[in-house]
């Protein structure tokens, strides 16, 4: 039993920031690499930025320099800091995690995403 929680969605006017958190529970022997899609209306879903259990970071052109992943491994969560919104980020952001519940497994496991909407 394993599910991630997602927080941190809403409104934000252009220029604006918003942090999302995402936090795994359950039964959860470690969690490799961590991180966060986005889908768009009439797009598919796509990679925002991923983050290793070693903290090195992959980000998507579209925002690089504007957002932040992050990891907190003592509470099984990642964050994705977003600084200067634009309304073209609007999206549902999903986060998801490679987690072994034993040790001898790997599961990707999705949150249930949300609403992320930029605009004036």
């Amino acid at each position: 039993q394993v599910q991630l929680v997602e927080s941190g969605g809403g409104l934000v006017q252009p220029g604006g920031s918003l942090r999302l958190s995402c936090a795994a529970s359950g039964s959860i022997f470690s969690i490799n690499a961590m991180g966060w899609y986005r889908q768009a209306p009439g797009k598919e879903r796509e990679l925002v930025a991923t983050i290793t259990s070693g903290g090195y970071t992959n980000y998507a052109d579209s925002v690089k320099g504007r957002f932040t992943i992050s990891r907190d491994n003592a509470k099984n969560t990642v964050y994705l800091q977003m600084n200067s919104l634009k309304p073209e980020d609007t999206a549902v952001y999903y986060c998801n995690a490679d987690i072994s519940e034993t040790g001898r497994d790997i599961t990707l496991y999705w949150g249930q995403g949300t609403q992320v909407t930029v605009s004036s």
